[in-house]
């Protein structure tokens, strides 16, 4: 058996195994380590498994490889945030950084507290129904407006859609959202983990950008999420939106070795 250090983080109670990859030296089934690694029962518990790895395009500082629990890939907002903090800590420095993800290159840095990160472009959002729209934040989300996200039955209510006919086949994640005392409140149900987790980056600014294009916020847009609180600001452009940034907390929870197959 060989031993892994790794590193536990969360950010805004979203929590994830970062594992220091700028080696190269994993290039194994991820996917099967990613399932093991983030069990809650027989493995060290988590919502991702990230790998900080070496810089794959001129003109950034890394690449993180993000892994749902059940090993399928996407990208993860709060993930990202957790993984330049990760890298801020190797360093023992705080500088702005720029790395790629699975959808392209995002920009990070310290502001006010926490980490933000650059999101890609959402060209359009779906309005499927009067409460429901569809956005793809680096993510596939549906965002749900209902009268209180905490009276919500959230499992067997988000599997309506996540495994209903249309979005079956790829999956979406499903976030139950009401605008209250000025701020957006929401939960998350996300696949790939297949359950609802504390807060979720892309769907977060999922729910913000949908906030404002119905006029709920302007160009910024508060959110409490049941792990904490995080911010989305947006520039509104061509029916869609650009220059999309996610803060929020991140924090260190503990470090530690784990043995894994050769």
């Amino acid at each position: 058996m060989a031993r892994l250090s790794f590193s536990k983080w969360h950010g805004a109670g979203n929590d994830f195994i970062l594992v220091d990859d700028r080696d190269g030296r994993l290039a194994g089934n991820l996917e099967s380590l990613a399932r093991k690694l983030c069990h809650r029962h027989v493995g060290i518990g988590g919502d991702g498994l990230i790998l900080l790895q070496a810089a794959r395009m001129h003109g950034t500082d890394f690449h993180m490889e993000f892994l749902n629990p059940d090993g399928s890939r996407s990208f993860c907002g709060n993930g990202s945030r957790c993984a330049f903090a990760f890298r801020s800590t190797l360093l023992d420095r705080r500088e702005a950084a720029r790395f790629t993800a699975i959808d392209g290159v995002h920009a990070a840095r310290w502001a006010n507290g926490g980490v933000e990160v650059s999101m890609r472009d959402v060209q359009a959002i779906v309005r499927l129904e009067a409460h429901v729209d569809f956005i793809h934040t680096g993510s596939p989300h549906l965002v749900v407006y209902v009268d209180d996200p905490a009276a919500v039955d959230i499992v067997p209510e988000a599997h309506r859609w996540r495994y209903g006919e249309r979005f079956a086949k790829e999956g979406v994640n499903v976030n139950f959202v009401r605008w209250h005392d000025g701020r957006l409140e929401m939960r998350t149900y996300e696949r790939g983990v297949e359950a609802e987790t504390l807060s979720c980056g892309t769907g977060v600014t999922a729910a913000a950008l949908s906030a404002m294009a119905r006029g709920l916020c302007p160009d910024e847009c508060p959110v409490t999420a049941p792990g904490g609180r995080l911010r989305v600001r947006a520039r509104r452009q061509d029916g869609g939106f650009s220059d999309i940034f996610l803060q929020g907390p991140v924090a260190e929870v503990f470090q530690g070795t784990v043995e894994t197959a050769p």
